[in-house]
């Protein structure tokens, strides 16, 4: 299982090369050279629009909403989890790195590992880059209505209340 966070921690001393190698080894039982997993990395990277310095840099020290975001999402790509929980995935986007970190969503979900993925609390404006299949409304820690993409409209217009009552 992965979780992406609304707000990644900053983890000073612990460059992000270093955090995905010992994360994949945990997770897949190998141990990969620092130079083996630097070139597995690159291609995420390009398609995520990362500068290669970051993977030298300290887990998401000093980097904007975006460029954690696509961190996470390179994290994700690399660890090919079977299930993926994204916490407001569009958090601190602008429109640029939203389409990019969707795209980086799709090609995950649809790469070899096929990560499911459910998303906490998505505005509209990130549904309409991901298309979902399904939509779930939560109230009060239960599912309530269960849909379509007619769904997170229906809820993007009306809000919460029509399901509370």
């Amino acid at each position: 299982m992965f979780l992406a966070f609304q707000y990644p921690q900053e983890i000073a001393g612990v460059s992000v090369l270093n955090f995905l190698r010992q994360a994949l080894s945990g997770r897949k039982g190998i141990d990969l050279s620092v130079l083996e997993l630097r070139l597995a990395i690159m291609e995420w990277m390009e398609r995520l629009e990362m500068d290669p310095s970051f993977l030298d840099r300290y887990l998401n020290e000093g980097f904007s909403g975006g460029e954690k975001k696509r961190n996470e999402i390179l994290q994700m790509a690399i660890l090919e989890p079977e299930l993926a929980i994204l916490d407001e995935t569009d958090s601190g986007l602008d429109i640029d790195a939203l389409k990019v970190v969707a795209k980086g969503v799709q090609e995950v979900a649809a790469g070899p590992a096929r990560a499911r993925r459910a998303l906490h609390h998505a505005l509209q404006r990130l549904l309409e880059h991901l298309q979902p299949d399904r939509v779930h409304i939560l109230i009060d820690g239960r599912i309530v209505d269960s849909g379509g993409m007619e769904l997170a409209e229906r809820l993007e217009e009306h809000g919460y209340e029509s399901w509370r009552s």
